[in-house]
């Protein structure tokens, strides 16, 4: 039995621990590290040796981790910018030169998407095709994980989790903002 078909039928197992080694010296470019996630990821890479470049909006709410961990002392860099600012965003991702991508930055909250939908798609949308779109010119990147939700998927009400291959949708702006992030993903990193 090879290792893949041992994980299956135990689902259970120990997975190996991130090796700081790997880490160490990497330059990193994190969006979204002042929100609650993001602060813990920054923490954590720079922790592990990371080089952590920062691009994010001013933490939201007071108290906040971002503020109460330093988090902006632990960063190699440390930028307030929105990624609706393409131009500001591929000048710090010029600047940084990253090898691995860890795109958070979105607005993430389906009720604020109401009472601004246009804000949600132009965040969501536009700002992850920045994002994609800077780094498309960067030959140092090796890897770029875009952080998503359950929310990108029709709603089927089934007791199952959802799978990558199901149907895209959304019936609010946060959800359809997401899915139409996943496009745009799909059509910058694989379309050019």
């Amino acid at each position: 039995m090879n290792v893949l078909q041992s994980n299956l039928t135990n689902p259970i197992r120990q997975l190996p621990l991130p090796q700081a080694a790997f880490w160490q010296g990497k330059r990193v470019l994190l969006t979204g590290h002042t929100g609650f996630k993001g602060a813990w990821l920054a923490q954590w890479l720079a922790s592990m040796g990371a080089n952590v470049t920062g691009i994010a909006l001013e933490p939201c709410t007071e108290p906040n981790l971002f503020e109460l961990a330093k988090v902006s002392d632990s960063v190699h860099s440390h930028h307030i910018t929105d990624i609706r600012d393409a131009q500001k965003v591929a000048s710090i991702v010029k600047q940084c030169q990253p090898e691995i991508v860890l795109h958070l930055a979105a607005q993430a909250l389906v009720r604020d998407s109401y009472t601004d939908p246009l804000g949600t798609f132009a965040s969501n949308v536009m700002g992850t095709a920045n994002v994609m779109d800077a780094l498309r010119h960067i030959d140092s990147v090796r890897c770029v994980v875009a952080v998503t939700t359950d929310k990108v998927y029709a709603n089927q009400e089934w007791a199952w989790p959802y799978r990558e291959t199901d149907r895209l949708g959304g019936h609010d702006p946060y959800s359809a903002s997401k899915a139409g992030s996943e496009i745009c993903l799909s059509l910058i990193v694989f379309g050019s």
